[in-house]
């Protein structure tokens, strides 16, 4: 995924809504945040979209009388992303000591530490 402008904590609700919702309208957007007790008007949302949509995050169908707005980047390309760039940031790029920050960090299942250990065991194979 190419690097791309980060998204702010507002826009990552408004994403987040799109990856549970599927495509949407602003309308459709804004109510979602409702119910989540996040109260945002009409003109706010379609803000927050037509940035993501410049940061290349969301897309906009526009055939119809309302834009309808769909993710046009996954969680894990962005979250893949976003570590990519911490571990540029403070790792000089490498992944190791973030991974293991996160797990140390973290409680995890024991389906968790199952598919940390099939990745491990993927990742050796390959090389």
């Amino acid at each position: 995924m190419p690097r791309r402008q980060p998204a702010s904590d507002a826009e990552l609700e408004v994403l987040k809504v799109l990856w549970a919702t599927g495509p949407a309208t602003v309308r459709d957007v804004a109510a979602a945040l409702r119910q989540k007790r996040r109260r945002l008007a009409y003109n706010t949302v379609l803000t927050l979209l037509s940035r993501l949509r410049d940061k290349g995050y969301v897309a906009a169908d526009r055939r119809g009388p309302a834009h309808v707005f769909r993710a046009a980047a996954s969680r894990d390309d962005l979250l893949g992303s976003s570590l990519a760039a911490l571990a540029d940031r403070l790792c000089d790029g490498t992944a190791s000591p973030l991974v293991q920050a996160l797990v140390r960090g973290r409680r995890l299942s024991a389906a968790d530490i199952t598919q940390l250990r099939t990745l491990l065991d993927d990742l050796a194979r390959q090389g």
